[in-house]
């Protein structure tokens, strides 16, 4: 008589069960999201109250009159069919797309190469670091009247210096074809230290382990800032960017204590023209509708910069 093995079914393949926590442990995580709700509602009023709520003023202002009266009515897209027929604005937006495409690109590429070299161990290098964040810490009015000095045509340094060379003397801020060029230069300069700090942090982080493998794979100094300095400071990159983008969008007190946008309209930027709608002209409406549109220009320009930087890290 045969003894039959008795089959057992194959136990079928299950998730692992999911284990509720514990009554402590929910508990604890409760507690710790309403302590980050916690330290997060200063900046969280803090950008509601003083960001929030003036865009959402300025774009409903945008579609009205208003001029800080007791009465104003809604006039729909108004102020933005009447904004593109100024000619004011226009010359303050093409001067500040102007300003833009040329001081940002050139103060990233010169902070960047600062920074590197600040990154080195040479000596004095505490001074050097210092010099270049000065005249971020520097109020603008006090740099403004420096550079006004140093543009001045009898007695400036500019024309001073040019002079040893066999130059003639220059009317920097007073000629149409140099105005707008020397307030860049001043953009440029004042602006170095914020980027050069933020892009000595970056490099600080490269890895010094790749930068070693690199070296002893035969990599010479270029080929290590592009194959291993250049991807990882990306994050970085986008940041300065944005920052840069919405700075020089946002030049103001440059401009109105050097040469109050002019001569002509040759200086005119947005920012300016903002001011003298709604402080001046009392035009409030008008300048919210400014200030709507320089808000897309630079959104429009952040996006592009991040399109930039995908199509570089995919690359």
């Amino acid at each position: 008589m045969s003894a039959t093995v008795e089959e057992r079914p194959t136990p079928a393949l299950t998730e692992p069960r999911k284990v509720a926590p514990a009554k402590d442990s929910r508990k604890l995580i409760r507690s710790q999201v309403r302590a980050g709700w916690l330290f997060l509602a200063p900046a969280l009023l803090h950008s509601g109250i003083f960001i929030v709520i003036p865009v959402v003023a300025a774009i409903v202002l945008s579609f009205t009159d208003y001029s800080f009266g007791d009465s104003w009515s809604w006039i729909g897209f108004a102020n933005y069919s009447e904004l593109f027929q100024d000619v004011d604005f226009r010359a303050a937006l093409a001067n500040t797309l102007l300003y833009a495409v040329v001081v940002v690109p050139l103060s990233m590429a010169i902070s960047l190469a600062v920074a590197i070299g600040l990154n080195q161990k040479i000596k004095a290098i505490g001074f050097f670091r210092t010099a270049f964040y000065l005249p971020t810490v520097t109020a603008t009015v006090a740099i403004a009247t420096i550079w006004l000095w140093i543009y001045n045509p009898g007695s400036g340094l500019a024309n001073g210096f040019l002079s040893l060379f066999g130059f003639a003397p220059g009317r920097w801020l007073s000629d149409p074809s140099t105005a707008l060029p020397s307030l860049m230069v001043v953009g440029i300069w004042q602006g170095l230290g914020t980027k050069i700090i933020i892009y000595l942090a970056a490099l600080q982080g490269v890895s010094r382990d790749l930068m070693e493998s690199a070296s002893l794979d035969g990599a010479n100094r270029w080929q290590r800032f592009v194959n291993v300095t250049w991807p990882a400071l990306g994050p970085v990159q986008f940041f300065v960017l944005v920052t840069s983008i919405v700075g020089t969008f946002q030049v103001f007190d440059l401009v109105y204590v050097m040469t109050r946008g002019g001569p002509g309209t040759e200086t005119h930027v947005l920012v300016l023209d903002i001011y003298q709608n709604a402080f001046q002209a009392l035009r409030l409406g008008f300048a919210s509708a400014e200030t709507v549109i320089m808000m897309l220009v630079i959104a429009i320009f952040i996006g592009l910069g991040r399109l930039l930087q995908k199509a570089d890290v995919n690359d």
